[in-house]
């Protein structure tokens, strides 16, 4: 065989086996893939009610509903809230302790199934912005400003 022949089928078979692992990959990150829907697109009915699904928007201002009670012997608390994207609207129920960026007109990310209409929440996930500081941090910044402009 030429070399020319050689190089050929050396480029051709590194080039299937390339793609082959290509197929690979993106056949199992699509099954890992996590892609949150928005109320309109839960009103319009484009996903599957059954499954388990992210849900994504902001909390409507007003919303909020606290509410304690015991399971298993131990006091939790219920919260019910609404996400909305300005257009159309889910009702959440989410049993637990939310993190400590959620709060009304804010974004968040709530992972659950759909039973009869609401949204029941396994997780809540809040969003913040890229200029987000924690306010321990901040509070140190505004000191150390504070003792650098004295």
């Amino acid at each position: 065989m030429k070399a020319k022949n050689k190089r050929l089928v050396l480029i051709t078979s590194l080039l299937a086996t390339f793609f082959l692992g290509c197929i690979l990959l993106f056949l199992n990150l699509r099954e890992n893939l996590i892609y949150f829907y928005s109320p309109t697109e839960i009103n319009e009915s484009k996903t599957s009610k059954t499954e388990k699904i992210r849900v994504g928007g902001m909390v409507s201002k007003g919303s909020v509903k606290r509410e304690l009670i015991m399971r298993d012997n131990e006091k939790l608390e219920k919260i019910n809230f609404e996400i909305t994207d300005f257009e159309n609207s889910v009702q959440v129920n989410y049993i637990g302790i939310l993190p400590d960026l959620f709060k009304e007109e804010q974004g968040v990310v709530v992972e659950g199934i759909f039973k009869n209409q609401i949204f029941l929440a396994s997780k809540v996930l809040a969003k913040h912005d890229e200029n987000y500081m924690p306010p321990e941090i901040k509070k140190m910044q505004l000191l150390k400003d504070n003792n650098d402009g004295s």
